[in-house]
């Protein structure tokens, strides 16, 4: 299976419309917490809503959600990558 990454993303609204599409699926995601920090996770496009969705992700033995803005996809905050 290729991997899918978003990158070249115009809109919040193709963003939205991606992670729509892509809800129940896993995905790898990185988020860039700044000053050359990163964390890589892996979980599961839970629940999609108008200005926000969540995953689902499996921490340390621990079920837990998280929730992050479309937005912070066009800003390059995070990066989803399809498993």
């Amino acid at each position: 299976m290729r991997n899918e990454i978003i990158l070249p993303v115009q809109s919040v609204d193709q963003i939205k419309a991606w992670v729509l599409e892509k809800k129940g699926k896993e995905v790898r995601i990185e988020v860039n917490k700044g000053r050359k920090k990163t964390v890589v996770r892996q979980g599961v496009i839970e629940t999609t809503y108008p200005f926000f969705f969540t995953l689902k992700m499996d921490i340390d033995g621990c079920c837990q959600r998280v929730s992050f803005n479309y937005v912070d996809i066009l800003t390059k905050t995070i990066e989803l990558e399809l498993i």
